[in-house]
């Protein structure tokens, strides 16, 4: 083996050593946060990881050969790192196995919040259910905001393995699915099997899936699927894919005009039934079905404008007028739904496989970005969505908010706008680089 041979799994090694870092940062006593020097650690450390990742995708860029089993023996090796320790910085996955087990005791979790009296009996002090009640966020004030799908997941541990452990198996079993569908994806491009570790050696999707355990692993997985499926033409099963990914996480819909073209209407109609039948299984809840939706849209002041950077940034100079949140957020919306249909009418996807796989990846990591631009948001694993798309359409600005991302655990107040400002104004900055070298072409935009 020549010394060239060895810069892949040396990097690789490198990034498990700094996860493994990163985690050495949590006390026992620690229960989804750490104090600032040790969150100020573990962000070092995560930038750091993020350095070396940076290297490896340059690096099997420039390779094909034998390296898959490698890169795929690292990739588990961090993950079974990170699912030995116990979340970090997020208490999210404890309200996960507490809807959890709410449905397994035949209760709608959409019906009453965690600190209700009438899960007074789910959460007796002494047992492991007062252990998950005691850490979750929110419990006085906020019904599950969670959808259907990811209620349905919930509802399996629940009566299965209703601890963190076994929420964070389903999360880590939905990770490695992605990374199943990002070979195949591969595959079908003719490319080099060994790029998988743009996904696989990911360290923000290392810690927050396996380590978080996060519910954006099942929207990955099942992001991953409908793009498998788009790719083969299974429009109905795609469809339905990306409607379960929707249901786990809504932020995949922005993903529908990358897997749609005009006149499919098996996509449209397999979403839009797996919603309703979905909703329909909790319909008992009303209108309270939609949770904590609107109250976190207005907490994340996306309502008054307080939550977009842009703002922020218009805010730190000068006072912003009462009507610039509603029209950021109107140019934004139809900014993105401009986008949404060039992409989706401007023509039939490739008749070769392997180019519509590359085409709609390409497509995907655009629409993604272009949401992400527009919501700014303040948790580090929303940017996780970006994971799958750039194993075939790897892009300087996704990658460089995916491995910025840690840095917005600094975030704790809106008006903060410095961490969020590190992470998209380089990737705003990359984009305007992109359009002008390369100039959109007529049935594709620059990955």
């Amino acid at each position: 083996m020549t010394r060239r041979d060895l810069v892949l799994p040396v990097l690789g090694a490198g990034i498990l050593v700094l996860v493994a870092a990163g985690l050495a940062q949590r006390l026992p006593g620690d229960a989804g946060g750490m104090d600032a020097d040790r969150t100020a650690r573990y962000i070092g450390f995560a930038c750091a990881a993020a350095v070396l990742y940076a290297g490896a995708v340059w690096r099997v860029s420039r390779i094909s050969g034998s390296a898959l089993p490698v890169v795929l023996l690292l990739a588990l090796a961090m993950r079974l790192l990170t699912f030995a320790s116990p979340p970090l910085l997020s208490t999210d996955i404890y309200r996960y196995v507490w809807d959890g087990r709410v449905q397994a005791a035949g209760i709608n979790p959409y019906l009453h919040l965690p600190a209700a009296p009438e899960l007074q009996g789910l959460r007796d002090e002494g047992t492991a259910a007062a252990a998950i009640y005691s850490h979750i966020n929110r419990a006085y004030y906020a019904p599950t905001i969670y959808p259907p799908v990811a209620q349905a997941l919930f509802a399996l541990v629940g009566l299965a393995w209703p601890t963190i452990w076994g929420m964070k198996a389903v999360m880590l079993a939905f990770d490695l699915l992605g990374i199943g569908a990002a070979l195949v994806l591969l595959r079908l491009a003719r490319q080099p099997t060994e790029r998988v570790l743009i996904l696989a050696w990911n360290p923000l999707v290392v810690w927050e899936f396996a380590g978080g355990g996060h519910i954006d692993a099942a929207a990955l997985g099942f992001v991953g699927l409908a793009l498998v499926l788009a790719a083969r033409r299974s429009r109905t099963l795609a469809g339905l894919a990306l409607g379960a990914a929707v249901l786990c996480k809504l932020l995949p819909a922005a993903l529908f005009p990358a897997v749609w073209r005009r006149w499919d209407v098996q996509t449209p109609l397999a979403v839009g039934a797996l919603i309703a039948v979905s909703y329909a299984c909790y319909a008992g809840a009303g209108w309270r079905v939609l949770g904590y939706l609107p109250g976190y849209a207005s907490e994340e002041g996306l309502g008054s404008g307080s939550g977009f950077l842009l703002l922020r940034l218009a805010a730190a100079a000068g006072p912003v007028p009462s009507w610039a949140g509603p029209a950021y957020a109107a140019t934004a919306a139809v900014g993105l739904l401009t986008l949404a249909a060039w992409i989706g009418l401007r023509g039939p996807l490739p008749t070769v496989a392997g180019d519509r796989a590359v085409l709609i990846c390409q497509d995907a990591v655009w629409l993604t970005t272009a949401s992400m631009f527009a919501l700014s948001p303040h948790y580090p694993w929303y940017l996780t969505a970006l994971a799958v798309p750039c194993v075939l359409a790897p892009s300087r600005f996704a990658l460089w908010m995916m491995g910025a991302a840690p840095v917005l655990y600094l975030d704790d107040r809106l008006m903060q706008v410095a961490a969020p400002a590190v992470v998209f104004l380089p990737a705003a900055a990359f984009v305007a680089f992109d359009l002008f070298r390369h100039r959109m072409r007529r049935g594709a935009l620059p990955a």
